[in-house]
């Protein structure tokens, strides 16, 4: 009995500890964001608003990035022709970097009969 109640309690120290680690990770990882976020003088409405100007379709992501020094807004646009296209804005200014198209795997269902 008293060798179960041992491991019962080191089983839940493991799994406190596992825990413990990933919490650390997730806000260690947060900050910098928030970081980014307040220091971009783009904000993400205003960043979409401008990719939307220059390509029509649909932003299926976005995302602010350290690149180069330089902090960028990347939105991804599904355009009507079926074409991902990123969409590079200065987040200190909101001119567009560069526009690229972006290659995209097709996922094809195999089906056995």
């Amino acid at each position: 009995m008293c060798k179960e109640l041992f491991m019962k309690i080191a089983l839940t120290a493991f799994v406190m500890a596992a825990g413990t680690m990933t919490m650390i990770d997730l806000v260690s990882a947060e900050p910098n964001q928030f970081e980014k976020a307040a220091a971009a003088k783009v904000s993400i409405d205003e960043a979409i608003a401008t990719a939307r100007e220059n390509v029509s379709g649909t932003v299926v992501k976005t995302e602010l990035e350290q690149k180069h020094d330089r902090l960028i807004w990347e939105i991804e646009v599904v355009t009507t022709e079926k074409q991902v296209k990123a969409v590079h804005i200065d987040a200190q200014t909101g001119t567009i970097i560069d526009v690229e198209e972006e290659k995209v795997k097709s996922k094809r269902i195999h089906r056995r009969h």
